[in-house]
């Protein structure tokens, strides 16, 4: 960014230079000229004065032509009766067209040459002073040097107060990109100190007003599931006892066995929900988790005369996912067979380990695939709130959160049959 603002300086620096600098450098050249040619008409006129061709002006005028000629130009005296006086010169176009009563100034070899003519009683003398390229660009170098001192004094002016500038005003986004990262991170006690230019600090302070938004809403969210245990205690009680006046004990075995284990989900949502941040990295046996949680439904299918087909691997392959939220994200998928087909609808809960994410050098993995022989479902169904089959369609976000959370995706098809197909895509641990 500070580069960007810089060289953004630098650019509208460059063009104000241009557009200021370049017309002086020329107006510079311009006056070196009018300077010289000015220079070279006085010598002319000078000269002139005794030019009149009276004998008496002879001695005077070659001594104002040994002064006029003590500098860089070069002025000679073309007399009526076709005689130089002065330095040996040419006679041009300019000293011809002089020689009919005009006076002018011409380019020619060497420089530029100017004529005056000078009329006296036996003719027209001609006064021709030639100024040599180096006199009319005298200086020009030197305004040009100049000009570009202050350009570059300008440029490096521009660079410094803008890379500051520069420097300021990044630091305050720099600062807001590290707190927004901190907060996305999960550090919701972050905040900034508002700085910089007045846009920027109001981004500051709406940031510092969402991380604190955050913060409570979280909080709220907490302590309500956390409040969760409470005003679930009555009812699991209640039903502990009924299942305590169970008269066939191995029926009362099955049904304490389902108790303990809704305590123990509940209790686990209790404690993720006031430590989070407690939750370490955990991974969990798929097959393992999978070939248990089929034994579980196995009973109610057999209830309601589902054919239950399961394939899974008999050694372990693990996933960076912890077993209750295999086990969650599982039951959600295969409740969902069971919600939404009619009794005597098969099903099948298939593991299998596929090929590698990013390319062969990337990890297996492993697909836990759950699919029904009913009528299916439109993909909408993944979505959050937009089941087709009357659900709200959190099961299945809770799925997929499931397996984003362990770096891969949920998927939803057609089975072989028709009917749906949901896949955890799951790279291994």
């Amino acid at each position: 960014m500070r580069r960007i603002l810089v060289r953004y300086g630098l650019a509208m620096t460059s063009v104000v230079l241009v557009a200021f600098l370049v017309p002086l450098g020329l107006l510079a050249r311009t006056l070196a000229h009018d300077r010289a040619l000015d220079g070279a008409r006085a010598d002319a006129q000078r000269v002139a004065v005794f030019a009149s061709g009276a004998p008496e002006d002879r001695v005077r005028l070659e001594a104002e032509l040994l002064a006029v000629n003590d500098s860089p130009r070069r002025t000679t005296v073309f007399a009526s009766d076709g005689s130089v006086i002065g330095p040996d010169a040419p006679r041009s176009p300019a000293v011809q067209l002089g020689g009919l009563g005009t006076a002018a100034a011409a380019r020619t070899d060497g420089g530029t040459e100017v004529v005056l003519p000078v009329a006296g009683s036996s003719g027209v003398a001609v006064v021709r002073t030639l100024v040599p390229d180096a006199e009319l660009d005298r200086g020009v170098a030197r305004a040009w040097l100049v000009l570009a001192a202050v350009g570059a004094v300008l440029l490096g002016g521009t660079a410094l107060a803008g890379r500051r500038l520069a420097t300021r005003l990044s630091r305050s986004v720099l600062e807001l990109s590290e707190v927004a990262g901190r907060l996305g991170a999960g550090d919701l006690d972050a905040r900034v100190q508002p700085s910089g230019p007045p846009e920027v600090a109001t981004v500051g302070r709406v940031l510092n007003g969402l991380g604190a938004r955050v913060a409570g809403l979280l909080a709220a969210e907490r302590e309500l599931v956390a409040d969760l245990s409470h005003r679930l205690r009555t009812p699991i009680t209640a039903l502990r006892l009924d299942v305590d006046l169970v008269e066939d004990p191995g029926t009362r075995a099955r049904l304490g066995d389902h108790v303990d284990e809704l305590v123990r989900a509940v209790d686990d949502i209790v404690r993720t929900a006031r430590h989070p941040e407690g939750a370490g990295p955990a991974t969990s046996d798929v097959a393992g988790v999978v070939r248990d949680r089929a034994r579980f439904w196995s009973v109610l299918a057999a209830a309601q005369e589902r054919p239950l087909r399961t394939r899974v691997p008999e050694v372990p392959v693990h996933v960076p996912l912890a077993d209750a939220v295999v086990g969650a994200a599982l039951d959600v998928l295969v409740d969902n067979v069971f919600s939404h087909t009619p009794s005597g609808t098969g099903f099948a809960i298939t593991v299998h380990v596929g090929a590698r994410a990013g390319g062969p050098a990337g990890p297996p993995v492993v697909e836990v695939v759950v699919e029904d022989d009913g009528v299916g479902f439109a993909e909408e169904l993944a979505e959050r709130g937009r089941s087709g089959g009357g659900s709200t369609g959190l099961g299945l976000d809770v799925a997929r959160r499931a397996a984003e959370d362990a770096g891969g995706r949920l998927t939803v098809g057609r089975s072989a049959t028709g009917g749906a197909r949901v896949t955890l895509m799951l790279p291994t641990a």
